[in-house]
């Protein structure tokens, strides 16, 4: 990968470019916070040729999440559960719209 490719990919959301270190200090946490949501399997980053933990843009969103669920109260074991579920809904929210959409598309209604 030349270092013109690793400039592209840092407008892609999925490019693990931050370490461990520099994600918990984006985040305002700990090391130790990202690695229960990866044990928790909210987050599964992925592994530098020499084991390190990397994170992506969209990681650290749903770390952020995760962290401000945490910050009110919430067990970190459950918030990762209620974002887990909440992506769950949204996804089945975008697939029921293209549902409607292509229904409405077959049978248009008519004009009176």
């Amino acid at each position: 990968m030349t270092a013109d490719d690793s400039y592209d990919r840092l407008d892609d959301d999925d490019y693990p470019a931050y370490t461990m270190g520099r994600a918990a200090e984006m985040l305002g946490t700990s090391q130790s916070f990202l690695r229960a949501i990866g044990e928790a399997r909210l987050i599964n980053p992925l592994r530098s040729e020499g084991g390190h933990r990397r994170y992506s843009r969209y990681q650290l969103r749903i770390a952020a999440r995760a962290r401000e669920l945490v910050d009110q109260g919430t067990p970190i074991e459950a918030a990762c559960r209620i974002i887990i579920l909440e992506d769950q809904l949204e996804e089945a929210q975008r697939i029921n719209a293209e549902y409607r959409r292509a229904a409405d598309a077959a049978h248009p209604p008519s004009a009176d």
